[in-house]
């Protein structure tokens, strides 16, 4: 049966907007450990640009998406209420909106998907009302909301799950849970390097929802999924209007450029009207220059922060967020701190321990090698290799004399014509072809399925592992004698093997 909505006109009326956690929520979050069951409170749909708020949907990947408003009517109150249907009714504590929330979710899904894509069942949990006191209400309330609907304050665990499954037969044809959760909730929706989507992880999650502090601290390891995060939750910040105006400090012009493209590919493909204006991507050094503009002051090539910079107010944006901060000097954290004293500063950084994102997304099915070798030789063999074999995305990473080098041999040795990567130049000037070369100074946000790494002895250790961690299908490092940054490369690659 289908329930449109119910309307109870109560004396108490509460403008509670937060689904509490309740005991039976509490029991279906415990049946979600045990079971296929992935419970979401409070979250918010965003279309075009229209916010919509569902108290509490869980979702069962044999059947279906449940739909769930937490009521605390007593048995009194039923027993007095006027009950009967309406149609397109906000919820709220003394109504229930089935029929709209379920169009908003159908809605959302045939914007991206083209059909409903799963089932909708409702129910109604009953935190003051036990499964006694239904059997003596009415039959025109027991007509609207049928019992095998209603989760009583007095149903167990066991009582909850045989009601879900009841809805219908368990079935294997239904969508992944990525490519159903992933167009209905797009502030969880990673977009992947082959333009594939990703629900985030729980840890993920709870940084999009988390209110933002004076100053917070995003930390994770490499490849955790940082930078996707900031873009998600400047376009949540935006939507829900909690800042006019974002901006994110990334390292080089290549990087700023990367993210930009990535949030107006976010954006498309979630269906949402936003001002992207509203949000800047820059580099440290460009801030700087326009803080040194509007004090008159001449402006740098690299980053030093003038000491007048300290003394003077400066309203850069009402969220500044700065990725890859463990990686700037300290008196550039400073100055953020001080220009955002009055706004919101976040801070995100590298962390292999105590970090709030403690997975590696790109490290699960890939391939590592160390090559103890004549480098040069081993890389153009290796090149060789990966191309003979028809393979997409090459990146090899070395100093600019091996980088030479490597480049006036290609021409006799392969056909393929390699790319080079400078970070100092906009996207659209550079050639990104399938074998790309570059410095380890350039790699801020780039991408591969194959990494070679040479000439890691001259090199610093978060370079290497920003760069040991850039490849999705393969690593080789290749070196002529070992050196204290080879062996403790290796030794963290060992250690992470056996965790």
């Amino acid at each position: 049966m289908n329930i449109s909505s119910l309307t109870s006109f109560f004396k108490k009326k509460s403008t509670q907007l937060t689904t509490l956690d309740t005991i039976l929520i509490k029991r279906l979050k415990n049946l979600s450990k045990e079971s296929n069951l992935i419970v979401l409170k409070d979250v918010k749909i965003y279309h075009h640009a229209s916010v919509y708020k569902i108290g509490l949907i869980v979702l069962d990947s044999l059947r279906g998406l449940y739909l769930f408003e937490s009521k605390e009517w007593t048995y009194g109150e039923l027993k007095k209420a006027d009950i009967q249907k309406a149609k397109k009714q906000e919820n709220s504590n003394d109504t229930l909106a089935y029929e709209n929330t379920q169009n908003i979710i159908k809605q959302k899904f045939n914007a991206l998907t083209n059909n409903d894509c799963v089932v909708i069942f409702n129910y109604l949990l009953m935190e003051n009302l036990n499964a006694d006191e239904y059997e003596h209400l009415n039959d025109s309330f027991k007509s609207l909301l049928p019992e095998e609907k209603i989760i009583f304050s007095d149903s167990n665990e066991a009582d909850i799950l045989k009601k879900l499954h009841n809805s219908c037969q368990e079935s294997n044809d239904l969508p992944p849970i990525d490519d159903i959760l992933g167009p209905l909730f797009i502030q969880y929706s990673i977009l992947g390097h082959k333009g594939d989507t990703h629900l985030c992880s729980d840890e993920q999650r709870a940084f999009i929802d988390k209110p933002l502090k004076p100053i917070t601290h995003l930390t994770g390891l490499h490849g955790s999924g940082k930078s996707n995060l900031l873009l998600l939750k400047s376009i949540v910040e935006i939507l829900d209007k909690k800042s006019k105006k974002i901006i994110i400090l990334k390292a080089t012009v290549l990087a700023c450029d990367i993210l930009k493209k990535k949030i107006l590919t976010i954006t498309e493909h979630a269906i949402i009207d936003i001002n992207l204006s509203s949000i800047e991507i820059i580099t440290p050094l460009e801030l700087l220059n326009r803080h040194l503009l509007k004090v008159a002051k001449e402006s740098v090539s690299h980053i030093k922060v003038h000491p007048i910079l300290m003394k003077k107010t400066y309203h850069a944006a009402d969220t500044l967020m700065c990725d890859d901060s463990d990686q700037l000097p300290f008196e550039f954290i400073e100055y953020l701190n001080h220009i955002q004293k009055k706004s919101t500063l976040v801070l995100v950084s590298t962390l292999n321990c105590s970090a709030n994102l403690s997975k590696n997304f790109r490290i699960l099915n890939r391939k590592v090698n160390f090559h103890k070798t004549n480098p040069h030789a081993k890389v153009l063999h290796l090149i060789s290799t990966l191309l003979a074999k028809k393979v997409k995305n090459i990146l090899i990473v070395s100093n600019s004399l091996s980088r030479e080098k490597l480049k006036d041999d290609l021409h006799s040795f392969i056909e393929e014509e390699p790319g080079f990567i400078n970070s100092s130049t906009a996207l659209i000037n550079q050639n990104f072809n399938n074998l790309l070369f570059c410095n380890y100074s350039d790699i801020n946000e780039l991408n591969t399925n194959h990494i070679i790494l040479m000439d890691l002895c001259f090199t610093s250790e978060n370079e290497i592992e920003y760069a040991f961690n850039l490849a999705h299908t393969s690593v080789d490092v290749v070196y002529e004698e070992e050196c204290k940054e080879i062996n403790e490369l290796r030794n963290r690659y060992e250690q992470g093997q056996k965790e």
